[in-house]
């Protein structure tokens, strides 16, 4: 939506047999030249990598991914093995990673389907048929329960209207509909709400968050958090959320990665690897406007050694 800047792009000079060559040279011998590393895989489009991976299975008859595993460790090692997959075999994976054993993590299903494009999502399928030979929807299903299930299952249909047109009839009709459904009655009619904010274009939804608050006084986000509870609420804030601004929510993810006891490493690796390409340094904007610090210096606050130094070079 609007306009957005990464902060990787395609390398210029890109050269596969001697980014090849620099990285077999920084595996072999005593120690790992970590730096060496970095400096290629932080600096080379997702496309670019893989035609590196390639490039390095040919030359040598070794899987490049093997190699960094033996050679490396902890989270700089699950960071680099994220920029060795193409991105949406990566999500792919973190989707079944937060269905796999007990419990699921919602906060990643939420994160990955209420920020995706119908095309996405379209892929993210097909994708995940090839990665584990099981079907998306039917693990979503099975992994989660009533609404949450719905509101996922309407997700994964992926018929949102992507245009850019606001029909102001509409928002006013919609605004009532979910009006009536929450605060307008005792006790909250959930597929309404789900309905609107599944299918409705993003543009489409800022016109009927602003007839709400006419209509009702109340903000959408304090309609939902006072009418909703539990991973329903957490799925609908999303989803406003994305609606009004998908880079500041990007922001708000990473920064709760940080903030109290212990780093969530897995959502920073995951929203700085497949956002650098795409919006990564307008969710940085956002999150100095946020959080009047810069992510850079919240990333040096909360990581340390060839991780943060990874993290810093993707964040140029």
């Amino acid at each position: 939506m609007g306009n957005v800047q990464p902060t990787i792009v395609p390398y210029d000079g890109f050269d596969v047999m001697a980014d090849v060559k620099a990285i077999r040279k920084a595996c072999k011998g005593l120690g790992t030249d970590e730096k060496a590393i970095i400096e290629i895989l932080a600096n080379r489009s997702a496309d670019q990598r893989q035609e590196i991976k390639q490039a390095y299975f040919d030359k040598y008859d070794d899987e490049l991914v093997d190699v960094l595993k033996s050679e490396l460790s902890g989270n700089f090692e699950n960071a680099i093995l994220a920029m060795l997959d193409p991105p949406q075999v990566y999500l792919v994976k973190e989707l079944r990673r937060a269905m796999k054993g007990a419990g699921t993590d919602e906060d990643v299903l939420v994160e990955i389907l209420c920020t995706s494009t119908n095309a996405d999502i379209a892929m993210f399928k097909e994708v995940y048929f090839q990665v584990h030979e099981r079907d998306l929807e039917a693990d979503i299903e099975g992994d989660t329960s009533g609404d949450v299930r719905r509101l996922l299952t309407l997700l994964l249909e992926g018929t949102r209207d992507e245009g850019y047109e606001v029909d102001e009839a509409l928002a006013e009709q919609d605004a009532v509909s979910m009006f009536e459904a929450g605060e307008g009655r005792f006790g909250t009619d959930e597929s309404t709400l789900s309905y609107i904010l599944a299918s409705r274009n993003y543009i489409q939804l800022q016109a009927t968050f602003k007839a709400y608050e006419q209509l009702s006084g109340t903000e959408i986000l304090d309609a939902i958090e006072n009418e909703t509870s539990g991973t329903l609420k957490d799925c609908y804030k999303a989803l406003v959320r994305c609606a009004k601004n998908p880079q500041l929510y990007f922001a708000r993810r990473l920064n709760k990665a940080m903030k109290g006891a212990g780093t969530d490493e897995d959502t920073l690796i995951r929203l700085i690897v497949t956002r650098s390409e795409i919006d990564l340094e307008t969710i940085k904007d956002m999150y100095l406007e946020k959080y009047d610090v810069s992510l850079k210096d919240a990333i040096c606050g909360e990581c340390g050694g060839d991780f943060k130094r990874l993290l810093l070079a993707i964040c140029h």
